[in-house]
């Protein structure tokens, strides 16, 4: 089928990996590059992130690679995949991206393929998207997630001036773990142990005496507890909407693909709950 006039395929990057590194029982390091990174920058916001794409077995697909070319052409079962991943780190000089995946065995799809990735493989992916870094005219900053969001509060904490004033958050499931961050900042790690995930972190951050000035917040991590944090900062600390970079990277019970699917309506319908909600008397 001819290419339909007026329409600009969505590129697919194509990179080669150069080493993995296991960071933590949890986290695993894959550092990207090749010459299929020539086009890509992701140098604006600390939240990058990059959009994996996985082919079904046994499906080859044309090139050049578009993805709105397969969707159109292809039944909707040998569509490839996505799985969202932030950018850790990029370095235009060598041209190496840096992605670090939460694994869990063979749990998932992404995880598993970072776990057997081996210097030489090769991955598409769409990318970057991005909106957030720390505002450096804010008075002071709060960072707050899971392991999810690990990777990007990492780097916005390695973005910030010297100085800055911050209060980083970061729930994982056992001291095993944590990782170096370079940072000044003290970030606080939260052992979740067997509690549900979010709740040390609603509480660290409930308890947390709120420094005078404008707050500039990055609240991500699992839909749940994003939900309750929202809350207190939006309804009952009356934060502003634009000082506020807060949503849900995943939800329990969902894989990518059905959260994806509803996140849209359920930030909404949140939102909508919340915006209306009165404030907490002072």
């Amino acid at each position: 089928m001819a290419e339909r006039p007026g329409r600009k395929p969505r590129k697919a990057h194509t990179a080669e990996v150069l080493r993995t590194e296991r960071l933590t029982p949890h986290m695993q390091r894959v550092v990207l590059g090749g010459e299929g990174l020539a086009g890509f920058a992701a140098d604006t916001c600390t939240d990058h992130y990059v959009k994996l794409l996985f082919g079904a077995d046994g499906v080859t697909y044309p090139e050049p690679f578009d993805v709105d070319r397969i969707r159109a052409e292809f039944p909707r079962e040998h569509w490839p995949v996505t799985r969202t991943y932030t950018v850790r780190a990029w370095d235009p000089a060598r041209r190496e991206l840096t992605l670090d995946f939460v694994v869990h065995g063979d749990e998932g799809l992404a995880g598993p393929w970072a776990l057997r990735a081996r210097p030489g493989d090769t991955v598409r992916f769409l990318g970057p998207g991005g909106a957030y870094a720390p505002d450096p005219e804010a008075d002071w900053h709060l960072l707050a997630g899971d392991e999810s969001a690990l990777p990007a509060i990492a780097r916005a904490l390695e973005t910030l001036p010297a100085g800055a004033r911050a209060h980083a958050f970061v729930e994982v499931s056992g001291p095993e773990e944590e990782q170096k961050i370079d940072t000044e900042v003290p970030v606080v790690w939260l052992h979740r142990g067997g509690r549900p995930v979010g709740e040390a972190l609603v509480e660290a951050v409930r308890g947390l005496e709120f420094p005078e000035g404008r707050m500039h917040a990055f609240v991500h991590g699992e839909a749940g507890f994003v939900k309750e944090l929202r809350r207190l900062l939006r309804v009952e600390r009356q934060v502003p909407r634009e000082d506020l970079s807060i949503s849900g990277y995943w939800r329990l019970g969902h894989d990518e693909d059905g959260w994806q699917a509803s996140k849209r309506e359920w930030n909404a319908r949140i939102e909508a709950e919340q915006e209306g909600a009165p404030a907490a008397a002072a």
